[in-house]
């Protein structure tokens, strides 16, 4: 009986191996072909509605700088917090794009790139400081988080400092795709600015997809890897036989008891 149960399951491997194409396993298949020049530029990723920015104003002149530094606590000596951003509060850009800055009140970073941003908030805090003051401003986004979900070896939720992850990253932090896993049946779900949620169907069999608009992540989005059929059937068979197995026990366990009561 020990024999057959292996026989059985070694076919059942067999059988769901047989389903997945090894053409349909590989990435980029047609690198040879892709025109790299379409992929050239930089990604900047937008500031959204409910990200948390760091913002920092670094000044010559400590005192100069005090009044856009809120700090979370207080610090003796101006140096100590001037070199260290964990010590400044952060801001919550609101669903309208906005935060409200120190001094200058209500800025709109909303569809902003970082150094879009750090440009602004310079021009709207020079009026306040002395036109020999050469100040910087850092802008750092703090909760850069994404999804992967699906055919993937681990499916979790990501948090990064890098504010540049593309989907093929993202897929490697998730431990890559299994062999069920629908190479060009990818989903990124993004949300814009304006709350409205998007699909968009990514074939990483594809080498294009280097050139994709999609294929840099932008914070919070959430990406599935559809398993093909021959999962979905492992999965089906293996819940099935579970439940089977468990009402046969049960019926067994209640024919033994009625049987042991009628002797």
């Amino acid at each position: 009986m020990k024999r057959i149960s292996i026989l059985m399951s070694l076919l059942m491997v067999l059988l769901l191996s047989s389903c997945i194409s090894t053409k349909k396993v590989a990435y980029f298949q047609n690198r040879e072909s892709v025109d790299i020049g379409l992929s050239k530029g930089l990604y900047d990723a937008k500031i959204m509605p409910k990200d948390i920015l760091q913002i920092k104003v670094f000044t010559i002149t400590p005192e100069a700088s005090e009044p856009f530094n809120l700090l979370k606590t207080n610090t003796t000596s101006s140096t100590s917090y001037q070199n260290d951003l964990s010590s400044v509060y952060n801001y919550l850009v609101d669903n309208s794009g906005d935060i409200y800055f120190p001094v200058v009140g209500k800025i709109h970073l909303g569809g902003l790139s970082k150094n879009e941003a750090e440009k602004l908030l310079k021009s709207k805090i020079a009026p306040f400081m002395s036109e020999k003051e050469d100040f910087l401003v850092h802008v750092r986004m703090i909760n850069y988080k994404y999804s992967v979900i699906g055919g993937v070896n681990k499916p979790g939720m990501f948090t990064t400092q890098n504010e540049k992850v593309n989907i093929i990253e993202a897929i490697a932090q998730a431990g890559d795709l299994t062999l069920y896993g629908e190479r060009d049946k990818v989903f990124l779900i993004r949300e814009n600015s304006e709350g409205e949620k998007e699909f968009h169907q990514l074939n990483l069999n594809d080498a294009n997809i280097i050139s994709s608009p999609f294929y840099y992540l932008q914070q919070n989005d959430i990406i599935y890897v559809e398993p093909n059929k021959a999962q979905a059937r492992s999965s089906y068979f293996s819940t099935s036989t579970g439940m089977w197995f468990s009402l046969t026990s049960a019926l067994m366990s209640v024919t033994t008891f009625i049987i042991a009561l009628s002797k």
